[in-house]
């Protein structure tokens, strides 16, 4: 059973992007680069969230909101601090910002051999609903589609 960490999930700043960046590139075989990240920040549909445990940014989260929908375009943890329910918490928080700003659903792709943010989404309402061959440019690995179509039941 994965240990719970209490992290403090907040708004992400520009000073979080270099902590930011190092997550991002010890999560993604082709990671976003810090240039993609500042213009997030920059971007009036995108919002961003970032966990920090004892002060130190450990996990980030980010969504965009399209017409009525959330899609979140990425999560990652830390290696060290994962199975510790910190990507729940930032997954929770996007959720609750995208249904506090009358957004009805939400959408990801997740690589198809991610087993364990899979199960999470799941746990957190998303259905599987499609796959998208070769998606990811770094392996050619597939991608699931997931929805969770009610946010208000969130």
């Amino acid at each position: 059973m994965p240990k719970s960490a209490a992290a403090k999930i907040s708004p992400m700043t520009e000073a979080h992007i270099p902590s930011v960046v190092e997550i991002e590139r010890a999560s993604n075989p082709s990671p976003w680069s810090e240039n993609s990240l500042r213009s997030e920040l920059q971007n009036p549909q995108a919002r961003y969230f970032v966990a920090s445990t004892g002060g130190q940014i450990v996990g980030f989260c980010g969504y965009w909101r399209v017409i009525d929908e959330a899609h979140i375009t990425n999560v990652a943890v830390a290696p060290s601090s994962r199975n510790q329910g910190i990507g729940r918490q930032l997954v929770c928080a996007a959720l609750e910002d995208a249904a506090a700003a009358g957004l009805r659903c939400a959408t990801l792709e997740v690589r198809a051999g991610n087993t364990p943010a899979i199960s999470l989404y799941e746990k957190l309402g998303f259905a599987k609903c499609a796959v998208r061959k070769a998606y990811y440019p770094s392996n050619r690995e597939d991608a699931i589609v997931m929805w969770l179509y009610d946010l208000k039941s969130h």
